[in-house]
């Protein structure tokens, strides 16, 4: 498989993702966001490399960007162009509010950096699945499928047949539970 392949492969995945979000689709939505977080992630890693503690907020404001920009989307382009567009605006409005004078945003190479994946994430991911699996079986699984997959506490109760209440109990313990485990009180 070539490069070119996987960013193809890659780019239509993630743009019909989109577009059943537009449509409507909320669980399509949350991974479509779940996966560009990642490229946006590893883009703007590289360019903030002097920052990473900035990294994460930038993120987080590109992610807003685009939900508010959503409407602009034409579906006629790609993606993760428009998306990485949004990520170029929102690095040069992060410099300039920073008063960095003299800072290149290289536009350059749109494929390797929407292709970076974020290694500390997955590796952070890895981490909370090990952790997760020393929970009870019903905790596990209301975080699981609330917190991790993005369904609805009724979507959950029904994926699982436990209570709505049940699964708001396994969340909160659950989290209590990690949260204690993570701090070394457990």
């Amino acid at each position: 498989m070539t490069l070119l392949t996987v960013f193809s492969d890659r780019e239509t995945h993630l743009k019909a993702l989109f577009l059943k979000s537009q449509a409507g689709d909320t669980a399509a939505y949350a991974t479509c966001l779940s996966e560009l977080s990642l490229l946006l992630r590893g883009f703007l890693r590289k360019r903030l490399a002097s920052l990473p503690d900035e990294v994460e907020d930038l993120v987080q404001e590109v992610l807003l960007a685009i939900h508010n920009q959503r409407h602009t989307f034409d579906a006629a382009q790609p993606l993760t162009a428009w998306a990485h567009g949004i990520a170029r605006f929102k690095l040069v409005d992060f410099f300039r509010r920073r008063g960095v004078q003299g800072q290149h945003v290289d536009i350059d190479d749109v494929e390797a950096d929407l292709s970076f994946e974020s290694q500390p994430a997955e590796d952070a991911k890895r981490d909370v699945m090990t952790l997760l699996d020393d929970l009870p079986e019903k905790q596990r699984e209301a975080i699981h499928w609330v917190k991790i997959e993005g369904l609805s506490i009724a979507e959950a109760a029904d994926k699982t047949g436990q209570s709505q209440s049940s699964i708001k109990v396994g969340i909160h313990r659950g989290l209590k539970a990690l949260a204690d485990r993570m701090r070394g009180v457990a």
